[in-house]
């Protein structure tokens, strides 16, 4: 009977001594966050590539939208005077709209696999800016870890705005 209160005890024993023995391991050290997201939507460098590939994309947009408008005017006659025309007019119309269609429907695709292409690109080189520039104020300011994109980060540890801040400046952080 003396052998029950004795296992109680070094069951309780060792249940205490891994979450002290979690304390005493829990990692010491001066960690960061950077949420991404927001470099690319606020630092001048990623303002200044969007307003690079906007100016860049431009024309082809207007002319995109022409077409579309076109393609709308095409639909809406065929709509409205179908009835009237006759069979071969009126198939004839589809026909060149089907056609104008399909070419406009080719060009869009084109248009966004360009723009895609070349706003990835752009935005690598802010990436790569941003990175540099953790890089530099991890090491200034002596962090161990600098975490990006997390589910959850507290403002604690967010150095977002320097890295946004050193980006806009165009030099590195100053300590």
């Amino acid at each position: 009977m003396k052998l029950k209160p004795l296992v109680l005890g070094v069951a309780l024993l060792g249940a205490t001594l891994p979450s002290s023995a979690q304390q005493a391991a829990a990692p010491q050290g001066k960690f960061g966050f950077v949420n991404t997201e927001r470099i690319l939507r606020e630092a001048a460098p990623a303002q200044r590539a969007q307003k690079k590939i906007e100016a860049e994309f431009k024309k082809r947009d207007e002319e995109l939208a022409k077409v579309a408008s076109e393609l709308k005017k095409m639909q809406d006659d065929i709509e409205k005077n179908g009835m009237t025309m006759s069979e071969g007019q009126r198939r004839q119309r589809e026909r060149d709209f089907g056609e104008m269609n399909r070419d406009f429907q080719r060009k869009q695709r084109e248009f966004r696999e360009d723009l895609n292409q070349r706003r990835n690109e752009e935005l690598a080189q802010v990436v790569q800016q941003a990175n540099s520039v953790i890089r530099q104020i991890a090491e200034q300011e002596k962090y161990d870890i600098i975490f990006q994109d997390a589910v959850f980060a507290s403002q604690r540890i967010d150095i977002t705005d320097k890295v946004i801040k050193a980006l806009d400046a165009g030099k590195p952080p100053a300590k």
